[in-house]
Parts: structure tokens; sequence; C-alpha cells
């Protein structure tokens, strides 16, 4: 039950941070948000439930299928580890967001799906984190596997939903130090994130032995 809550824990972390990290379909959140009303900015909320599903499937399938490759999967486990590395730098650099708008027709749904669709983060993030954290969590059983898949898309969508609500309120919410820190924070926390994904892929390698 413990393993269970750490991939939750884990989702709802990396969840958080896809969700209120900047990128393309945070941007286009706020910029529909901003140019119409909060609900066009929700729809656009929602894209990731409409575009991740073959993208986790098909990731999840061929790594299944490399399962007993070790070196591959331990390259796996470093690129995972770069990636992590690279969103907490981003993370724990963050300093605010500046959104410029225009007034144009609202298509959020069609808008965000596209965006999602042909943003590489979301590929990227399932091929070298989500789908091998979901593999190691179904070796445990199908309860860490599930919590870790429902606390991401939970607090995916859930903090970009927020985000919406917070920006038409007002849109100096970008700016404030609560979202700042917080975006740094989980930078922190991704780099941690990092430092185990290196360990799994140097145990994969057999650099390392695995601890008892």
């Amino acid at each position: 039950m413990a393993l269970g809550f750490s991939f939750l824990f884990s989702g709802v972390v990396f969840g958080l941070s896809a969700g209120l990290s900047p990128g393309p379909l945070l941007t286009l959140v706020i910029s529909e948000t901003l140019k119409h009303d909060v609900k066009e900015g929700i729809k656009v909320s929602i894209a990731p439930v409409l575009t991740d599903f073959p993208i986790v499937i098909f990731t999840i399938l061929v790594l299944s299928r490399l399962s007993n490759m070790l070196a591959l999967l331990g390259v796996v486990s470093l690129l995972g580890s770069a990636f992590l590395v690279y969103l907490g730098y981003e993370g724990i650099s963050f300093k605010g967001v500046d959104i410029e708008v225009a007034q144009t027709k609202p298509q959020s749904i069609r808008k965000g799906v596209i965006a999602n669709f042909l943003n590489p983060a979301p590929y990227l993030f399932w091929f070298t984190i989500g789908a091998p954290l979901v593999l190691k969590a179904f070796h445990i059983g199908i309860f860490p596997a599930s919590a870790f898949i429902l606390g991401f898309y939970v607090f995916l969508v859930g903090s970009k939903v927020l985000v919406a609500v917070v920006v038409g309120k007002s849109r100096f919410f970008l700016k404030s130090r609560n979202y700042i820190y917080t975006i740094r924070l989980l930078g922190i926390i991704l780099l941690v994130f990092a430092v185990l994904f290196a360990k799994d892929g140097l145990e994969l390698f057999g650099i390392i032995g695995k601890a008892i």
C-alpha cells in the first residue's frame, strides 16, 4: 500500500509540474482565457485527456517488449534523468509569464488538441519517464500503476483548470510570488527524481548494485 501511495505521489508531482510549468498548452490555456473567458481556457485544459491515450498505450507497449533488454532500458532511464534535469532547471529559474493576446474566434478544444498533439513534451515524458514508471508499478500491482496515471492526469488537467480560473480573475497571478515559488519548488523535486532515474539507469547497466 505504501508503494502504491509513492506512485500516486509521483503522479501528482509530475502532473502539477506539467500542468503549471510554461509550455504551448499552458500558454494556450492562458491566452484563450484572456481573449474569451474562463470556459474557453478550461476547454483547452482537457486536451491531454483527448490526445494522450494513444501516446500512453504506444509507449507502454514498446517498453514492455524491451523489458529484457536491460542496457536499452538503462539508456531510457538516463534519458529520463536528463529530461528531468532540464525540466527541473526550467522550474528553478522560472520568473513568471508574460502573455500578449489578440482577439480571435474561440476554437479552444480544437486548438488545445492540435497544440498538445504536436507538442513533443508528452511523447518525451511518456517514453522516458511515464511509461517506465507505469511498468515498474505494474510489477507491484494494478493499484500503484492506476494511482500514478490517475494522479498524473487529475493534477495535470486540474492545475491547468485552476490557472484558467485564477487568470480569469487576475492576470497578475502569472507574475505572483506564489506561482513563481510553486514552480521553483516543483523544479527542485524534479531534480530529486532526476537523481533517482539516474540511479535506476546505472543499476540497469550494472555500474552500481541495487540497494537491498
